[in-house]
């Protein structure tokens, strides 16, 4: 089979392309970025050159629907495939996503339910996976063991540099910000609901949108003015609030290392570790740490993000939120552990940090879990069941 892979520079990309060369998937690489997901005439053009140059494709497939690549799809009547891995994703409110040759993935459920609804012959509900055989081949040297050991971890970012509420905080009203601020702080104590959207009505959320940095949606886009705002800027800030203090809270207690590119001042004292390449770093800081946090962004309402599938399928041991999604693949307390609250979570870490054969063996079971049937190669295969290419 053979199949031609969009690249535009996801974290995911390179684990989803060893898992098409391992199932003996020939991939017809088109790395070139677009200027814009909806409209770029050479990108178009390139695109239609390489369809046409490879007639016996089966598919074209990228990390994340992409509406310039389904109108070159739609015109070839040649199947797309996406895997939607981020959520909120702008593209999924283009009219595009409504074209027959779409066969569009989703990573939570209830993002599904409320885009399926354009096209639900077209669109399906996919958990993540990951790159588990090339996580399994990592091994960790004598220094890296030294200098990424801790107690605790977490990589990745704090949302304030994608917080796109706080560059306009403070031109909201007095009663606005308010607002915002008890949303927030309910919505940081409660786990496995998100009711962000629930509190808003459409005449509040149009009028944030005044004041709002507000980019406007291509022509041919069903802007949802609610969910936007409910998502892209309170939801944005809730993580970001509930990551600084849960962070600190681990750190008045307990060895926490940070590893993330964001501003830590408000993180006194933390270990600030600095980036880490998701591919030659994050592996080993995983394996080197006695335990691993998971912080899912609100937006994922329901689903599994990411990290927690390449923390259990490095052989981490994992400490979550609840998400409603997770007792559908991984059993608590078995695979990995959830938390209800910082004071719970608190107690976790430290009864775990002192039961070191209790927390191995969650580890183990969250792997084999994942090597079992969480895997990309896995997600491939079941993609092409769903839509007939196999």
């Amino acid at each position: 089979m053979k199949v031609i892979f969009i690249k535009w520079g996801s974290i995911c990309e390179t684990g989803i392309m060893n898992a098409f060369n391992r199932i003996g998937v020939e991939l017809v690489v088109m790395d070139r970025l677009f200027k814009s997901v909806d409209y770029d005439q050479g990108y178009l053009e390139a695109l239609a050159k390489l369809i046409e140059a490879n007639p016996d494709a089966i598919c074209v497939f990228s990390v994340n629907f992409q509406p310039i690549v389904a109108r070159c799809c739609k015109v070839y009547k040649l199947p797309y495939l996406s895997w939607t891995v981020d959520c909120p994703s702008f593209q999924l409110y283009s009219e595009t996503v409504k074209y027959p040759t779409n066969r569009i993935f989703m990573l939570d459920r209830l993002q599904w339910e409320k885009f399926s609804v354009k096209n639900p012959e077209c669109m399906f509900h996919l958990p993540m996976g990951c790159d588990l055989p090339t996580w399994d081949s990592v091994h960790v040297t004598a220094r890296e063991r030294v200098e990424y050991n801790c107690d605790v971890s977490f990589v990745g970012s704090l949302y304030s540099e994608k917080c796109r509420y706080n560059s306009i905080a403070k031109e909201l009203p007095g009663e606005m910000r308010g607002f915002v601020d008890g949303i927030v702080a309910a919505q940081m104590n409660v786990y496995g609901y998100n009711f962000i959207e629930d509190c808003l009505t459409d005449e509040w959320a149009f009028e944030f949108k005044k004041y709002a940095d507000w980019v406007p949606l291509a022509e041919d886009y069903e802007e949802d003015i609610k969910g936007i705002v409910a998502d892209t800027y309170i939801g944005y800030k809730c993580t970001e609030e509930e990551r600084i203090r849960t962070f600190n809270a681990i750190a008045e207690h307990f060895d926490f290392h940070l590893w993330t590119l964001s501003d830590t001042k408000r993180l006194p004292k933390v270990k600030n570790r600095g980036g880490a390449d998701s591919n030659r770093m994050m592996p080993q800081i995983i394996k080197c740490s006695k335990i691993n946090i998971n912080m899912t962004n609100r937006p994922i309402k329901t689903g599994l993000p990411l990290r927690i599938f390449d923390l259990m399928g490095a052989g981490g041991f994992v400490i979550s939120n609840y998400q409603a999604e997770i007792p559908e693949h991984f059993v608590p307390g078995e695979d990995i552990v959830l938390f209800e609250s910082i004071p719970d979570l608190l107690e976790k870490i430290d009864y775990y940090l002192k039961h070191d054969d209790e927390r191995r063996q969650i580890a183990k079971s969250g792997h084999d879990k994942v090597r079992d049937y969480h895997t990309y190669d896995i997600r491939i295969a079941q993609m092409f069941q769903a839509t007939g290419l196999v």
